[in-house]
């Protein structure tokens, strides 16, 4: 690295204001929450490739702020969408705690990507688990109940990754990211590292907090949580595996499909956007797996182009929620005629979310897409040319497709709405307005996109295959999909109709974890009771065999008081054999 002198990392602003805005107005707060958080985007875009802030954490070498690629463009993604959540929170009477605890979970975030080591990523993800734990927590009601099953969930994958980075100290003898090209070190720290990142990504299993915790906080509160937890642990994912990992990335082909499926089964809208994020993140972690410099770049550009329309999506549920007070899509409709302004938005989201032609995940998506069939060693081809994780990834899409047509279907378009209900205001309006602006401009000019990316996907001497977003086969297979997603759920629409809920592992781990300890409280109060019982009743026959020997006897015996006497023989014998016994104990 570049010697330089040292400087603000960017995440003090943030964490300052955050300590700042509960003993301010709500407007002064909130204004000063948008200008820390905006602040970071030309901050971040400034700072030089390479510059770094050295420090002793606990002791040990770490660089609290460390400047590449990766981190720059998860910096700048982070600062922007932090500065129009805040200001959509202002508009949509979130109050200053609640903010301040949301720019907290922004600044540790962001000490999170920045960090240039393992301790330092590792003591901002677990700072981070606990600021989005009490950002979830203040709404109160059902956000409890679900944050403390969140805190437990990041608790465990916290303790895992923390874990795998102990054993790769071991392995290495340092905590710097420069110690190693590989990654994480060490024959068992991997599989740490990759189980307990891959709760905070959502693996399968893994992945139940996500649809449990969003849809319960404020709607503002939602924004964020949709944003932070998710990426960071997609970034923390690729600094662990550098190289790529054959099972991270079927994993990701996995979620993709998975978290389409179970989207498609909701009605709760922001628990649908939920299962979507597990789904758009399988994207990401396809890319890592794959591990080329095609498909890490593919990964981070959806990393980038998932924040904004996801925060795009919440914010326009959020909208809805806020005028109509529902959240769930059997009870709207007809809002599209009510609310045009927020229903431009939702389309443009989900086009953007589900890959459509001109919008920004188009773009993202398809360099995921072109990574898994041209660069991942999949063996022999799967039927069509195509590798099974693309497959994969082409059937996510198709879902992704299906659900988001169920959304607007009931939300906006389908019957009308009963009764009168106003559009977005001023500041959820702009919010609104602003990413879906940058998500069509990034879709159309993905040049732009390209320019953010940590390798050149346009160039052949740096990639495997240069890329080109709009081909013929490209738009060709956008189209298809959108095409197959509409018949797919012109299919299942009417069965879907009669769907009520659908179970997920939450609905079997839960119910153990909490009969399980019931049962394990339970057990060891009653051993305890019984010890204590056990002990009481020995104290007591000990007090009765010395103060009253000769009645013990007689209940031994024929009820007769028995005579205790012996000659001086035995009595020497007896001392002896005690005494031999007490040197033998204290000898052992």
């Amino acid at each position: 690295m570049v010697s330089v002198e040292p400087f603000l990392p960017p995440f003090v602003p943030v964490l300052l204001a955050a300590l700042v805005i509960p003993f301010l107005g709500r407007r002064a707060g909130h204004v000063l929450g948008i200008v820390a958080t905006g602040v970071v985007v030309p901050y971040v875009w400034l700072s030089p490739a390479g510059q770094h802030l050295p420090v002793a954490l606990f002791g040990f070498d770490a660089v609290l702020y460390n400047v590449d690629a990766f981190s720059t463009l998860m910096g700048l993604v982070f600062g922007l969408i932090g500065a129009v959540a805040v200001l959509y929170s202002w508009y949509s009477e979130a109050d200053s705690l609640q903010t301040a605890f949301a720019l907290s979970y922004v600044g540790t975030s962001l000490g999170a990507v920045f960090g240039g080591d393992w301790l330092s990523l590792v003591f901002f993800w677990e700072l981070m688990a606990v600021t989005s734990t009490l950002l979830v927590w203040h709404y109160g009601g059902r956000a409890v109940r679900a944050g403390y099953r969140y805190a437990i969930l990041h608790g465990v994958g916290g303790t895992l990754l923390l874990g795998a980075v102990i054993w790769h100290y071991v392995e290495v003898g340092s905590f710097l990211f420069t110690a190693t090209d590989g990654g994480i070190a060490g024959p068992v720290a991997p599989i740490l590292a990759a189980v307990g990142i891959g709760v905070n990504v959502g693996f399968v299993g893994l992945h139940a907090w996500l649809p449990d915790t969003y849809p319960r906080p404020h709607i503002a509160a939602s924004v964020f949580l949709c944003v932070f937890t998710t990426k960071t642990g997609v970034y923390g994912m690729y600094r662990a595996f550098p190289e790529g990992q054959l099972a991270i990335a079927y994993m990701g082909g996995i979620m993709a499909v998975f978290g389409a499926t179970m989207a498609l089964f909701q009605n709760d809208m922001r628990r649908l956007l939920s299962y979507h994020i597990q789904s758009q993140v399988g994207y990401m972690i396809a890319g890592v797996g794959i591990g080329t410099t095609l498909a890490q770049a593919g990964a981070m550009a959806h990393v980038f182009n998932h924040i904004l329309y996801k925060g795009l999506l919440f914010m326009t549920a959020g909208v809805v929620v806020y005028r109509t007070g529902t959240e769930s899509l059997k009870k709207l409709g007809g809002l599209g005629r009510e609310m045009p302004l927020t229903a431009v938005a939702f389309v443009v989201a989900a086009l953007s979310i589900a890959g459509f032609p001109l919008f920004n995940g188009f773009v993202s998506k398809g360099i995921v897409i072109a990574a898994s069939h041209y660069d991942f060693a999949d063996g022999p081809l799967a039927f069509g040319g195509r590798t099974t994780l693309e497959w994969l990834l082409l059937v996510g899409g198709v879902g992704t497709f299906m659900s988001f047509i169920k959304f607007g279907y009931y939300a906006f378009f389908h019957g009308e709405y009963e009764g009168s209900v106003a559009d977005a205001n001023i500041g959820q309006s702009v919010a609104m307005v602003t990413v879906a602006v940058l998500c069509v401009f990034f879709g159309v000019v993905d040049s732009a996109l390209f320019g953010l990316l940590p390798y050149d996907v346009t160039s052949e001497a740096v990639v495997s295959h240069a890329y080109t977003t709009y081909t013929v086969d490209h738009i060709v297979e956008g189209l298809a999909l959108a095409v197959a997603g509409l018949v797919g759920f012109v299919l299942v629409k009417k069965p879907l109709s009669r769907v009520k809920r659908v179970p997920d592992v939450d609905d079997l781990y839960n119910p153990a974890v909490l009969y399980g300890s019931r049962a394990l409280v339970v057990g060891t109060t009653e051993l305890y009771a019984a010890v204590d019982q056990a002990a009481v009743a020995t104290t007591r026959l000990a007090h009765t065999v010395v103060t009253d020997p000769r009645s013990v006897l007689a209940r031994l015996g024929d009820g007769e008081p028995t005579r205790l006497t012996a000659d001086i023989g035995t009595s020497i014998v007896l001392v002896t054999l005690v005494l031999a016994v007490t040197v033998a104990v204290l000898l052992i």
